[in-house]
């Protein structure tokens, strides 16, 4: 029962006793400000250091760059022509409207920049302003790769090995330093930009300010990937696809997918604008994809709901109605604007992957060039020499199980709630950000092994997503705890600790060689080339029309500004039909027909090459002169077998038997130039 005592009287001993104690808890209360405030000073001062050490060593990796260039073609020293020649092939034809529209007299004040750019400095020189540019945009390009991998791991240690890693494994990484004018090299730090944002984008608990600025950054980092490269639309469907999976196994929030879904076709709608109504990106995949997304979204209620194979049978049936939606939009929409623009990379795609052989002269043109075959099985033992590979096949392992897990507690979760918002409940968690970058590196990597050119996407982001691992908190804690040692301390002592031991080895063992490699010294030298091209601006009228292959044109036109039947950009349909009936010269084909077919797009000189004509690079098959006999439905020359349905040509090789001056050849074409590599011979006018 209940009572009711007097109270006890307090004595000051205890009160005194008590006394220190609460003393001291004031003491800690009041230094929780000085610690508070010591974390943050200690935060500001490793975020400065950490970007003071990315904006050095971008700019560093640039300049790093520009001096292998130079030393590699001696460029400050070789004459104008030399320097434009030594923009090969479609490099040349990206160069040519930098230079025309300096020179255009129509652009407003286009004489005053052309002056500007032109004058004594050499450092403002039309064409240094242009490489320098360029070699600067590979300083953003490492930066946004040591910011990516930052923002992921939490330390700028792994952004600095990502450099490092970047810079190694250069020959695999990027090719500026000899291809620069390349659109790549244009698009691909801003893609790496728009990768960085992404990454910060997905973080939980954004500020609505901050998450604001980064959708901006998002959308002005993809338009101007668009913009600068022709196979961005590819590019952005893999993005696409693994916003899809991210979303469909709920492994990032709806909300944002669907903003970046909504950015990638407003981005593509605007370069369509700005590209004069390019009718080639409305019909894209990707447009098409993500509008299948967005619908599917509305049709398909409840999709996150239910048990795992009730969900499993949702996401299944979900995957099935975007693909046929995606399938018929495109078809409509090729249909209505009767695009054929990018049907030879289908043909292409559909031939290199066993669905069928194909005659096909443009499709086999791209099965026949080593940038789109398989990647080569050296390029492992190259990264491995890094210790880049050996990373990432650790770090991935152990995300791919992390994310296994992870995808499959969200699709067991039967509550009506996304499982975004319970991630702590599973045992094992990925950030959403770790989630994008995992799935972003598995698809471009399955693109790269598939296509050696897209090699460069893969590789860049390997050393974010290795270094990211290997200084990341989470990756050490499954690991020790998988071998049952975990601790606090061990984690922070494996995150940091084995990152440095990889720095230290790569600058042991690389830095002597870069340093050899930077003191190697060469010059260009192609005197063929030089010599056709003074020949052709001394000796040819500035309105005349040559036909050639495509990489050589591409000379032609930046070097001579002379008109052009074909050239290297193999996008548009009807310049690829061009292109095979120029490229009937080094066909079985009579002199009458060359002529007449070169006569039809207004050609004045043709430029035969030996290096086509009497071509050993490529394997019997696989040559110019056998795509177009095989074309044309004749019988490949040499030693091996044929088609049974190919049959003997007509008529002897044009490249070869117009070099007889025979009279059927002299009575069209006469020889005006020749030298060791070229023949140019001039047309007569149609009687």
């Amino acid at each position: 029962m209940m009572s009711i005592r007097q109270r006890k009287e307090v004595k000051t001993t205890d009160v005194s006793e008590d006394f220190p104690a609460q003393e001291e808890n004031v003491k800690f209360e009041n230094k929780l400000p000085s610690g508070c405030t010591n974390r943050r000073l200690w935060t500001i001062l490793s975020s400065t250091i950490g970007g003071t050490i990315a904006l050095c060593i971008g700019l560093l990796t640039s300049v790093y760059l520009a001096t292998l260039h130079e030393n590699d073609l001696w460029f400050s020293n070789i004459k104008e022509v030399e320097r434009e020649i030594s923009f090969r092939t479609e490099c040349g034809l990206y160069y040519s409207y930098y230079k025309q529209m300096l020179q255009a007299p129509t652009l407003i004040q286009g004489d005053d920049v052309g002056l500007l750019l032109g004058s004594n400095s050499r450092l403002l020189k039309p064409v240094y302003f242009y490489i320098y540019t360029l070699f600067g945009l590979q300083a953003i390009y490492v930066t946004a790769l040591y910011v990516t991998s930052w923002l992921l791991s939490g330390t700028w240690l792994s952004g600095l090995l990502a450099a490092l890693w970047y810079v190694t494994n250069r020959i695999d990484t990027t090719r500026v330093e000899f291809t620069i004018p390349l659109r790549e090299n244009w698009a691909l730090p801003f893609f790496a930009i728009q990768i960085a944002a992404i990454t910060y984008l997905l973080r939980p608990n954004l500020q609505p300010l901050s998450e604001r600025l980064t959708l901006l950054a998002v959308f002005i980092s993809t338009f101007l990937f668009s913009l600068t490269w022709q196979f961005n639309q590819f590019m952005m469907l893999m993005q696409a696809l693994v916003l899809f999976i991210l979303d469909s196994l709920d492994m990032l929030p709806a909300a944002k997918a669907t903003w970046l879904y909504g950015i990638q076709i407003t981005s593509l709608l605007l370069v369509c604008i700005l590209q004069f109504f390019n009718s080639m990106i409305l019909g894209s995949l990707l447009i098409s994809f993500n509008l299948s997304v967005l619908i599917a979204r509305k049709l398909q209620k409840n999709l996150k709901t239910g048990s795992f194979l009730n969900r499993l049978g949702k996401l299944l049936l979900h995957l099935f109605v975007v693909l046929c939606l995606t399938l018929f939009l495109n078809n409509i929409i090729k249909k209505i604007l009767n695009l054929k623009s990018d049907e030879h990379i289908f043909k292409f795609l559909k031939a290199k992957f066993g669905l069928g052989a194909t005659r096909d002269f443009d499709a086999n043109l791209y099965l026949c060039e080593e940038a789109f075959g398989l990647l080569p099985f050296n390029t492992f033992e190259r990264l491995s020499y890094t210790l880049l590979f050996y990373a990432y096949i650790f770090v991935l392992s152990i995300t791919v199980i992390a994310a296994f897990v992870v995808a499959f507690h969200n699709l067991s979760d039967s509550t009506n709630q996304q499982s975004m918002g319970k991630m702590g409940k599973c045992t094992v968690n990925l950030k959403p950000e770790t989630a994008y970058n995992l799935i972003h590196t598995i698809l471009f990597g399955f693109l790269a092994l598939s296509t050696m050119r897209m090699k460069y996407l893969w590789t860049s982001h390997m050393c974010v997503f290795a270094s990211f691992g290997l200084c990341s908190p989470e990756t050490w804690e499954l690991v020790l705890k998988s071998v049952h040692l975990y601790s606090p301390k061990r984690i922070c002592i494996m995150r940091y600790s084995v990152p440095i031991l990889i720095l230290l080895y790569l600058c042991y063992k690389f830095w002597p060689g870069m340093m050899d490699e930077l003191s190697e010294l060469r010059e260009f030298y192609d005197p063929d080339t030089v010599e056709l091209m003074n020949w052709i601006n001394s000796n040819t009228p500035r309105k005349a029309v040559f036909a050639g292959s495509m990489q050589l044109l591409a000379g032609v036109k930046l070097c001579t500004g002379r008109t052009l039947t074909n050239h290297p950009h193999y996008e548009d349909s009807s310049l690829r039909e061009r292109t095979k009936a120029v490229y009937q010269i080094y066909a079985k084909r009579s002199p009458e027909e060359v002529h007449a077919l070169l006569r039809s797009f207004g050609t004045d000189y043709v430029i035969l090459e030996d290096s086509i004509c009497y071509e050993r690079r490529h394997r019997r098959g696989c040559r110019l002169r056998d795509l177009l006999d095989i074309a044309n439905g004749h019988m490949m020359d040499g030693p091996g077998e044929n088609d049974p349905d190919l049959k003997p040509a007509d008529h002897p090789r044009f490249c070869e038997e117009i070099k007889r001056n025979l009279p059927p050849y002299v009575a069209h074409f006469t020889r005006v130039f020749q030298n060791k590599t070229f023949h140019v011979y001039k047309l007569s006018r149609n009687k």
